[in-house]
């Protein structure tokens, strides 16, 4: 059923399929404004939405729009915020000021999370969360992405935790905040990149039924979200030592530079992908697919269960 909200608007597709029960899938936006470089973002954004079509599920793409949360975009609105400059970057505690100043927002996971809960949009998928920066010991940097999951009742997708985190200590802290983090047919948290990180899901699910009725349960009896780790493909995964080695090279650059606070992540990224000649990129793009295929093949058997 649709849960209607003053401050969003949904297309009518999306309405229409949460009224009637269909599956729907959130997809954010930063990706399309500000993860990839042009014209690999729009390519990323149409990618995505097709995957989750191609699912059987219909996609909401979530981004703020002169003020209005928007689940749902029409090609001209995905492709204005590909191609248009100046788009902020929207976490949660900036969809209000957005809101009031009637500007224009590429919503983060954070933010997509809250928007789905409040949608009513049970899946979200994307290409790797936040978590827990390298380093935080000292500068306190932790992504919004983790708070979220333990407050939205949304099953967030994705190819782990990005690579360039402290990825055990984003395990202990969503273990700290109660959320699950379930394998889809593996064992291993993946490395965004690559598959195995080295440390260990809660629990596997091989079978899309079951994994649905355990997100179901975890809606009845769970108080946040659920973290839905897909392993890149093996064909599209990249080696780990040389990306490792990618990264510690772009955290120094980012520490000589002075980058920090949201810029951190996109520079990295990027330093990533031009050492590695490209190949970070295609990676990048092919498990935010392969995520959003799961998120449309889960999202069907969730609300066929």
């Amino acid at each position: 059923m649709t849960m209607t909200h003053s401050d969003i608007d949904l297309s009518a597709e999306v309405a229409d399929a949460l009224e009637s029960g269909k599956p729907v899938v959130a997809l954010e936006s930063t990706i399309v404004a500000h993860g990839l470089p042009r014209p690999d973002n729009l390519a990323a954004g149409q990618a995505l939405e097709a995957a989750v079509r191609e699912a059987g599920a219909v996609p909401a793409t979530i981004a703020v729009l002169a003020g209005r949360i928007c689940a749902g975009l029409t090609a001209k609105q995905l492709e204005a915020l590909a191609l248009r400059d100046g788009i902020a970057k929207a976490s949660r505690r900036d969809l209000a000021a957005l809101i009031a100043k009637k500007e224009d927002g590429a919503t983060t996971v954070a933010a997509t999370m809250a928007v789905a809960a409040m949608a009513g949009i049970a899946i979200f998928a994307t290409g790797g969360i936040g978590g827990v920066h390298r380093g935080a010991e000292t500068s306190f940097d932790i992504s919004a992405d983790l708070p979220e999951l333990a407050r939205s009742k949304v099953a967030v997708v994705s190819a782990g935790a990005k690579s360039i985190l402290d990825l055990p200590k984003t395990l202990e802290m969503l273990e700290m905040l109660g959320v699950p983090v379930w394998g889809y047919r593996s064992d291993a948290f993946p490395a965004f990149y690559a598959p195995d990180s080295g440390l260990k899901v809660d629990a596997r699910f091989d079978d899309v039924a079951e994994l649905a009725r355990a997100i179901a349960a975890h809606r009845r009896v769970g108080a946040g979200g659920m973290l839905i780790a897909n392993p890149i493909a093996a064909e599209a995964a990249l080696d780990a030592a040389a990306i490792e080695a990618g990264i510690a090279a772009a955290i120094r650059a980012a520490d000589a530079a002075g980058i920090g606070g949201k810029a951190l992540t996109p520079f990295l990224l990027d330093h990533i992908n031009r050492n590695s000649g490209g190949k970070s990129l295609a990676a990048n793009l092919a498990l935010a697919v392969g995520n959003a295929r799961l998120g449309g093949t889960l999202a069907a058997a969730l609300a066929h269960s």
